[in-house]
């Protein structure tokens, strides 16, 4: 159950959270390009709200400037593919619980809103 633009306790706002396939919370930030991926400083802060971090970039994008610890997703037009598994980190339980009830509040609230349109 994937949420754009999911806003975090830091004041960050993540660019793609979603609870796996196992209940881990996964973080993906998705970069356009080299230039957006060196400019950013901001995506260590995602690490204390996800179990799962990932990069979400095209094929053209030169992957090995990134993290080893972080996920790749490589994606088109058509979808995308898990092309490198992240370095797992547990979550606190009570911070996982909060993450799961947001996602879902959240998810909540937008199908509402697309329903009451």
């Amino acid at each position: 159950m994937p949420v754009l633009e999911a806003p975090l306790a830091n004041g960050r706002r993540a660019d793609v959270l979603a609870i796996g396939p196992r209940g881990e919370i996964w973080i993906v930030e998705t970069k356009s390009g080299l230039p957006d991926f060196v400019a950013d400083s901001k995506w260590p802060e995602y690490l204390d709200y996800c179990d799962c971090f990932f990069f979400g970039v095209d094929e053209s994008f030169p992957r090995h400037v990134l993290p080893p610890d972080a996920g790749q997703i490589v994606a088109d037009n058509f979808g995308g593919e898990i092309i490198h598994r992240p370095v797992l980190r547990a979550l606190p339980p009570a911070r996982r619980k909060a993450l799961t009830l947001m996602v879902a509040r959240l998810a909540a609230s937008r199908l509402t809103k697309l329903a009451d349109g």
